[in-house]
């Protein structure tokens, strides 16, 4: 009996042996994982930093390339720099109630409007958000324009008052567009591939004349004549006194508000799924503009900044990955660097390489994780501002976006830390194209200079908001940075064509 109870004493304690020689090598492999998920981490990190002087660098860049894209020039430059027909831009004194249509993706938006004049604010506005139809997506930009005049009648016919100019003058329609995404939407199942508009890049001496509407709509080559003419003659079909006189990209629209408002607004920008930059230069500092010189001298520029590329952007291998599976690789970099549509991509390849490597959230790699674009900016924004004690904002979303419900709060602060660092990254990126924009104009040391900002990623992700504001200052410095004021564009999201047809109204009647 005794001999019985020693040997299972002995298998006992070889058992509690056994166990803490696991636990140990349980807790070592722990360690070790920890340890390299720390090294990505900090890699990351490094690779994605933005200190001042590289910001100064690819301002400097930004401002040669402005350049280079206003010269004639045999080569296609990185920035196009494409002059705008909008002349003259709003001067604050227009009055009246303004009608505008903003085109963008798989839907366009009808808006109206009063303006009171002497920068009075805009009032009584009203939006509707209108989808277009499959047949439509499918078929001829004149398609696509009979579709808006068809809703843009019934939208009058709706929100109409017995108080109108019912005068015999013809009303001015503003018409913006927001476009460019060029991006396979994996999780969705759907390629949204929407370039319309987009001047072809590849025809130097019609930059102003030839569009590509590629988008959801079968390949057509029209001029912006011909294509103003279609809206056009889609208005007078169904009995609208209105005329489009240009269909130019929503910063421009936002530009235009950015001037009703205030005469020191010399540029725009646009942060949302996309992004692009738009700004006032002087008619002589164009030498490619061939045509009349507009009475005030200046030029209204679509930068199409989303092509941007220099050598100090700080590019790493999920940047390099995400840009080489995209459907346009090696091209718009810094958009991919700093818009909405790849924010979120970012930070779902950096998780990927993790439990991949370091079996970050277990020894298998959620299924959901693998798929491309899953992890929208909106809902990588809540988990980057997540201010609960264990980040109980990210739990929900990990379950609810990759179906992963075992994260620990150790865990989730890494991923606190990847949201933080790509989003500072992008912001920062941002406020050094903004400062050197200003560089360019000349008016960082003397002058005012007032730059409104539109767009989802700017109006609702304060967290990146501030690392924009933060980079300016930084680069500026305390006094110079008083000279440049950041600021929200006024109306909300296409609102700029509602400007745009102000200011073509008070270009009428002067």
């Amino acid at each position: 009996m005794r001999k019985e109870a020693v040997v299972v004493s002995v298998a006992v304690a070889a058992a509690v042996v056994g166990l803490a020689v696991g636990l140990r090598q349980w807790k070592r492999r722990s360690e070790r994982r920890w340890r390299q998920t720390q090294r990505i981490l900090r890699k990351f990190a490094r690779e994605c930093a933005t200190p001042v002087p590289k910001l100064w660098h690819l301002a400097n860049d930004l401002v040669s390339d402005m350049q280079s894209g206003l010269a004639i020039s045999d080569y296609q430059p990185n920035l196009r720099m494409l002059v705008s027909y909008l002349s003259p831009l709003p001067t604050g004194d227009e009055k009246g109630l303004f009608y505008g249509v903003n085109l963008r993706g798989a839907n366009f938006l009808l808006l109206r409007a009063r303006l009171g004049g002497k920068n009075e604010p805009i009032s009584e506005l009203h939006r509707e958000e209108i989808c277009i139809p499959s047949d439509v997506m499918n078929g001829s930009s004149k398609q696509l324009f009979d579709c808006i005049a068809v809703e843009l009648a019934k939208y009058i016919s709706t929100h109409s008052e017995g108080t109108e100019n019912t005068s015999a003058r013809q009303r001015e329609l503003g018409f913006t567009i927001s476009y460019p995404v060029d991006q396979v939407a994996a999780s969705s199942g759907t390629a949204v591939k929407w370039k319309s508009l987009a001047v072809d890049d590849t025809v130097e001496t019609c930059l102003r004349n030839i569009v590509l509407i590629s988008s959801f709509f079968d390949l057509e080559w029209k001029s912006w004549e011909e294509l103003v003419n279609d809206m056009n003659q889609a208005l007078e079909k169904h009995g609208l006194d209105m005329r489009v006189f240009a269909l130019v990209d929503d910063a421009i629209g936002d530009l235009a508000g950015g001037r009703y408002y205030n005469k020191e607004t010399v540029a725009a920008i646009t942060l949302g799924m996309g992004t692009n930059a738009a700004y006032v230069e002087t008619a002589a500092s164009v030498p490619k503009w061939n045509d009349p010189l507009p009475k005030s001298g200046e030029l209204v520029i679509n930068m199409q900044w989303g092509s941007f590329t220099s050598s100090h952007l700080p590019i790493t291998e999920f940047d390099a990955s995400l840009d080489a599976e995209s459907s346009n690789p090696g091209k718009q970099i810094f958009e991919k660097l700093v818009s909405g549509m790849y924010l979120g991509e970012i930070v779902r390849r950096v998780l990927l390489k993790m439990a991949k490597e370091t079996a970050f959230f277990g020894e298998t790699v959620p299924a959901k994780l693998t798929t491309p674009y899953l992890l929208r900016s909106p809902d990588m924004a809540a988990m980057h501002q997540d201010t609960s004690e264990d980040h109980e904002v990210i739990d929900e979303k990990l379950k609810e976006i990759f179906g992963i419900s075992n994260s620990t709060p150790m865990v989730r602060e890494v991923i606190a830390e990847v949201c933080d660092i790509v989003a500072e990254r992008g912001a920062r990126l941002a406020g050094a194209g903004i400062v050197g924009i200003i560089k360019k104009l000349g008016r960082i040391a003397n002058k005012r200079s007032v730059v409104t900002m539109e767009g989802g990623l700017y109006e609702h992700y304060r967290v990146f908001r501030n690392y924009l504001h933060s980079s300016v200052w930084e680069m500026l410095g305390n006094e110079l940075s008083d000279n440049v004021i950041i600021e929200h564009s006024h109306g909300g999201s296409g609102a700029g064509s509602l400007f745009l047809a102000a200011s073509q109204t008070q270009n009428t009647d002067s």
